[in-house]
């Protein structure tokens, strides 16, 4: 089926999600902070059937098409060792009738008894996918292990379909949060008002970028907050901007995107990529005792930080509408049990 997003309207989509994405008011949090802006949360945690759902599948709604047509029988895709997107991509296999083959690199020094053996990764075994442990540091660019285990499938007789760390710098890569705005845009007619700020964590970039070329057709692309959550902002700001570029021009956007477009905090993902700092467990604990929401060490407890860090210093100025964005990513938390042993 054809994208039903005007922007989207000439690339085919294969759903595997549920329709758009509550919006709710967090009304606990937007209390606790003193209630000068008000926080909303778009659920794409919640947004599919699919091992527990998440951003990855917005874009590989995309790219899945392309992998069906390529004639292709394994999907072949890279991560850390608690990767969402690797968890997704096998799910989509599943779900599509093909097989599934990930590395999963040690991108994050952590160091919990069962790290390797809970979470995301489970649930990949589970779902049948090859699982191939790869003992390389973190890097968001192409790696040597994912293009060897293409080769691999190749010699052995199977027809792979590579699909970079994240969806990233796929060519579809950007498409999935270009709808994401289009969505938004749809809600804010229901909801009367428009947001004007949305905070989203950033590490291999495409959310982010989509996001950024969706906002651009109403003027809001600078509206959208990147939390990065890499430790390795230059390269991923880099990132960012090269996949927006290249996604405005996919779609025929008919404006240029700029490096002064890409709003990049880089204050929130220390001490590593991963590792959550002793602030990312207080604002994770803060917003599921507030509001029973669950964000994880990685990503969403790192953004979560940051958009409560930001508020506090006066950085959304009075009355604003803040969309903080959960990308999903929970079941990682599962593998930092030790961190959370005491709640």
């Amino acid at each position: 089926m054809l994208s039903e997003f005007a922007m989207l309207k000439k690339f085919e989509r294969y759903p595997l999600t549920f329709g758009p994405t509550p919006i709710e008011k967090l009304k606990s949090l937007t209390d606790h902070l003193g209630g000068d802006v008000e926080i909303y949360a778009k659920r794409e945690d919640c947004n599919s059937g699919l091992a527990f759902g998440g951003n990855k599948l917005r874009k590989l709604e995309y790219i899945v098409p392309d992998a069906i047509a390529s004639g292709a029988d394994t999907l072949v895709s890279i991560g850390g060792v608690q990767s969402n997107h690797t968890r997704l991509v096998a799910a989509t296999a599943a779900k599509i009738g093909m097989k599934c083959r990930l590395v999963q690199e040690s991108w994050v020094p952590h160091e919990d008894a069962v790290y390797d053996r809970v979470g995301n990764i489970l649930l990949s075994r589970i779902m049948g996918a090859d699982v191939q442990m790869v003992d390389e540091g973190f890097d968001i660019g192409i790696r040597q292990s994912w293009e060897d285990a293409l080769a691999d499938v190749k010699a052995k007789g199977g027809k792979p379909y590579a699909i970079p760390a994240g969806a990233s710098v796929h060519k579809f890569g950007g498409l999935g949060y270009v709808g994401f705005a289009e969505e938004v845009r749809m809600q804010e007619e229901d909801l009367g008002f428009k947001f004007d700020y949305i905070v989203v964590c950033a590490v291999t970039g495409s959310t982010q970028a989509g996001m950024v070329v969706g906002f651009a057709k109403d003027g809001r692309q600078k509206n959208v907050i990147g939390i990065d959550a890499s430790f390795t902002p230059t390269q991923t700001k880099a990132q960012i901007l090269d996949i927006a570029q290249k996604t405005a021009k996919l779609i025929e956007l008919g404006q240029d995107i700029n490096e002064e477009d890409i709003i990049l905090n880089e204050d929130y993902a220390y001490p590593y990529y991963g590792v959550p700092s002793e602030e990312t467990k207080d604002a994770i604990r803060l917003c599921a005792r507030l509001e029973g929401m669950i964000t994880d060490p990685v990503y969403e407890g790192k953004s979560m930080q940051g958009m409560i860090d930001l508020i506090k210093k006066g950085y959304f100025a009075k009355g604003s509408k803040i969309l903080y964005a959960h990308l999903g990513g929970v079941p990682a938390i599962n593998g930092y049990g030790y961190t959370f042993r005491n709640g």
